[in-house]
């Protein structure tokens, strides 16, 4: 079975805890995990931050989300209980509870309509009642802005003039880490006349080795032959490390070619440039920063 979405998760939720007596919310996560029978891989299966497994995440929004409409009460820290209102809807309930049915309860309405502060804001936000939680919703959110600036950055780098596309070349490797000042790295990336090769670059500030580099901004594939060239400059300058960066694409020959070598050759296309680019922005700015907090049981704690 596949890891189920947070909404199926709750009516198993509230019958895990049906005989009335409070359960560690841990206990209750792995006896939800057992019903699915989830594989290994499903039950390691973690959310795009890293810092939870997809399980975990939608039994913790399940139980949230029952609490809010009175079906489950927490009697302690990280415990569960079921209500008399639980118990009712387990007796005459939908096989399936969903975000949508749990809405005829007021305090879960209320929970889930977003008041806005502001006076020229629209009345209410209504959250978006997919079968993801809120936390999947934020990642899938975020991830859907970054590949639209990717692409959006993409387009522009395709556009500048080969000129602007070698010093963002030299940019992001120092942005990276490598080639020690800009000023230094300037001057190492100055052409070789060497085929093949179009600079090199320190590989640390101290310069206890270097990397040899070639950049096309081209919008055609680049092909084996391509590879083979730069290879061969490599193989002359007794080079041990290499990076091919393009804006288009490599072929799978060409990406072949790159392997099973004595030198290390990195490829780099336009996908993977857009990327490293805004991962160590550069090119872009930072145009908003949301605040993801959660409780600090430590707080709280009592000696």
């Amino acid at each position: 079975m596949s890891i189920p979405d947070f909404q199926s998760v709750m009516r198993p939720v509230l019958a895990t805890v049906q005989d009335g007596a409070p359960l560690q919310l841990s206990v209750l996560r792995e006896r939800v995990a057992d019903q699915f029978q989830l594989t290994e891989d499903e039950l390691k299966e973690r959310l795009p931050s890293g810092q939870q497994t997809v399980i975990n995440n939608r039994v913790g929004w399940a139980r949230t989300y029952l609490n809010k409409a009175g079906l489950l009460t927490i009697p302690a820290k990280g415990m569960v209980q079921i209500t008399a209102r639980g118990r009712d809807v387990l007796a005459n309930g939908p096989d399936r509870i969903t975000v949508s049915w749990l809405k005829q309860f007021p305090e879960f309405a209320d929970f889930h309509t977003a008041k806005p502060a502001a006076a020229d804001a629209p009345a209410v936000l209504e959250l978006d009642a997919a079968e993801t939680t809120p936390d999947e919703q934020l990642a899938e959110a975020h991830q859907a802005l970054l590949q639209s600036l990717a692409d959006e950055l993409l387009a522009q780098v395709r556009a500048a003039t080969p000129s602007f596309f070698e010093q963002l070349v030299v940019d992001l490797m120092l942005a990276m880490g490598y080639g020690g000042s800009r000023k230094e790295a300037g001057k190492a990336t100055q052409a070789t006349n060497d085929d093949g090769i179009d600079g090199i670059i320190k590989e640390d500030k101290l310069g206890l080795d270097v990397i040899y580099l070639q950049a096309k901004r081209w919008s055609n594939t680049v092909h084996r032959p391509e590879i083979d060239k730069f290879i061969g400059a490599l193989t002359r300058q007794r080079a041990r490390k290499g990076v091919f960066i393009t804006t288009s694409e490599f072929s799978q020959g060409a990406r072949e070619a790159a392997l099973g070598l004595d030198i290390k050759v990195v490829l780099i296309d336009g996908v993977e440039l857009a990327r490293l680019m805004v991962e160590n922005n550069l090119g872009v700015s930072v145009k908003q920063v949301y605040e993801v907090k959660q409780l600090d049981s430590d707080y709280f704690a009592e000696e």
